[in-house]
């Protein structure tokens, strides 16, 4: 059967070739780096896994690109690394010590490891091990695994979390190429986002490149006890051994309108391969587009594939996000926002227009609902974050917004235009960082400054730097939907009980607004006519369960109890949807449900 995932990637992309340019910024005020004196091009890792420390050790030696060689300094950035010694290499080849001070540390930004250069080196080698509490790495135990019997690790470097367990410019205006070579206890597999050998046993190390220039949040790396199986000519998942046969149907084989998948939407795939690693459950988000191998979370494996829009998510960021990157963290609407709406019009190739509509619906009613708990100033597109770690302003802003704006562009020129727009704005920004201004200037000169566009370039500023959506903003309709509204009306209203709505043939999708509805309005009584007719309590389709589980704390639905208390404890960590069902236990004063 034909591999789903490549028919995705058929829906967008065919083998192309590779560039890269760097954006041209002097700071970025995430970073302690001087992006005008020098930036680093390639990374080459030495590196060794130690459960029993709980650390990285070794060394990163860092390929430099001198924009002023009379600076004679590299600063980059750090977060608990404890920094043995550094050396650089002289023009001729050989290696010296180099002097070195580690600033204090800032709760928010790690330290600034300032290296003095007698001269502009070609290379800097930082010898360093990381902390047991780094930011950017989680270590479990063998009992927080499926297998129970060996240790895990994964990172997660995004948004500022590469510089707890390497030093770099961590900022996303800097692109680097890498290999590393990573050692680690026999029965431990390592890989990266990079190129990964299913076949490698690891003696002496394993080893990994990644040819294509990725940013500093893209660097990842996760060793455990990890098996990998093909589900495509260039695609293989990798998870536990215990769970590798059902990631493998879950996410392999769905035929769908092959002529429609080979339709190119947004250019040439330029990564390669296209893999998937899905981590224990205490991974902290839904997916994390590492290039090469995407980072996903078990809770997306609900048995029926019912969750795959999630992995469509992530393969999108292949245009948005990793091949053209927002250039500092403000902008991070350019990587979400186009990535949602690059999502969506994947879901519509391959799963119809109306559940890429209902997808929209969900979206934006969840925008506007988060919206209403926001504070204004993290409501914009373009968001202030001076002085603030880009994680505290993160919200469903840059995805929901973002992609609803795109759309609208997309409704008033056409899809048509439009497309053409965007595919030339991944083409020409391949391998670049880009800020809002540049978007600006690439969008106005093609679409929005023509003097019978029906959007014009000011128009956006309502958008990109006001709280809220425009008055204006077209909502997206879903009959489908609606409907759903006229049953919940009912159920609520005790006009039909829970057989009569019919809804064991509903999408995701529906039951998600049939919920996000019911959720103010949950009865206990009600919830337990649900639950004897569908199985909500036991679904394994997380978005579904979230849901359920939100509505069941407000109506103290008790026989939920066990398994929302299983569902906590297995992630134990704060995914999205722990953090919202433990702020409704708050909420709710716990009615009943703790223990």
């Amino acid at each position: 059967m034909r591999n789903f995932w490549a028919g995705l990637v058929a829906i967008v992309a065919a083998v192309g070739p590779i560039t890269s340019v760097q954006a041209e910024m002097a700071r970025d005020e995430h970073s302690y780096a001087h992006l005008d004196e020098v930036r680093i091009k390639h990374v080459y890792l030495d590196l060794d896994v130690s459960f029993d420390k709980k650390q990285l050790a070794g060394f990163a030696e860092l390929n430099l690109d001198w924009r002023k060689p009379a600076a004679k300094r590299l600063d980059l950035d750090t977060r608990d690394l404890s920094i043995e010694r550094v050396s650089a290499q002289r023009i001729d080849g050989s290696w010296v010590n180099a002097s070195f001070a580690l600033a204090k540390r800032d709760a928010k930004f790690g330290s600034q490891l300032t290296i003095r250069l007698k001269d502009a080196a070609p290379k800097v080698r930082v010898y360093y091990h990381t902390a047991p509490t780094a930011s950017g790495l989680q270590w479990l135990a063998p009992a927080q695994t499926l297998g129970k019997q060996k240790p895990f690790m994964f990172s997660q470097a995004e948004a500022i979390h590469a510089r707890a367990f390497a030093p770099l410019q961590d900022t996303p205006t800097v692109r680097f190429t890498y290999r590393a070579r990573v050692t680690a206890p026999e029965g431990i597999r390592v890989v990266m986002s990079a190129d990964n050998e299913p076949s490698s046993d690891g003696r002496g190390g394993f080893r990994f490149n990644m040819p294509q220039a990725i940013p500093s949040y893209l660097l990842a790396i996760a060793a455990g006890d990890i098996a990998a199986k093909q589900v495509g000519p260039r695609s293989f998942v990798w998870t536990e051994p215990g769970r590798v046969d059902v990631v493998a149907k879950e996410f392999g084989g769905h035929r769908g309108d092959d002529r429609r998948r080979r339709k190119a939407l947004y250019g040439p795939y330029r990564w390669g391969r296209y893999d998937m690693l899905v981590l224990p459950p205490s991974f902290p988000f839904g997916g994390m587009e590492n290039p090469r191998l995407s980072f996903l979370t078990p809770t997306l494996i609900a048995g029926d594939k019912s969750l795959v829009n999630v992995v469509a998510h992530e393969l999108a960021h292949s245009w948005s996000g990793n091949l053209a990157t927002n250039a500092t963290w403000r902008d991070i609407w350019l990587n979400e926002g186009f990535t949602s709406y690059v999502e969506n019009r994947i879901v519509e190739a391959v799963f119809g227009v109306d559940q890429a509509v209902m997808d929209q619906v969900v979206g934006q009613q969840e925008l506007l609902a988060e919206m209403k708990e926001l504070p204004a100033i993290d409501q914009h597109l373009v968001l202030n974050l001076k002085d603030r770690d880009p994680d505290d302003a993160f919200s469903g802003v840059p995805y929901q917004k973002g992609e609803w704006m795109l759309r609208t562009l997309e409704q008033r020129f056409g899809r048509d235009k439009f497309d053409a727009v965007v595919r030339a704005w991944f083409d020409e920004h391949a391998f670049q960082s880009v800020s809002t201004e540049q978007f600006l200037d690439f969008f106005g000169t093609r679409l929005l400054d023509a003097k019978d566009s029906p959007i014009h370039r000011a128009d956006l500023d309502v958008w990109l730097y006001q709280p809220g959506v425009p008055k204006n903003a077209l909502l997206a309709h879903s009959a489908k939907l609606e409907a759903i509204d006229g049953l919940l009306a009912d159920f609520v209203a005790g006009k039909k009980d829970a057989a009569a709505l019919n809804a064991k043939t509903w999408s995701t999708g529906e039951w998600v607004h049939f919920l996000n509805g019911y959720g103010d309005n949950a009865d206990a009584t009600k919830m337990a006519d649900l639950d004897a007719n569908y199985g909500l309590t036991q679904r394994l389709n997380r978005e579904i369960t979230m849901r359920w589980f939100l509505a069941g704390i407000r109506a103290n639905y008790t026989p939920m109890r066990d398994a929302l208390r299983a569902h906590l404890i297995e992630i134990g960590a704060p995914q999205a949807d722990g953090a919202a069902l433990g702020r409704t236990c708050e909420d709710a004063g716990e009615q009943g449900l703790g223990d």
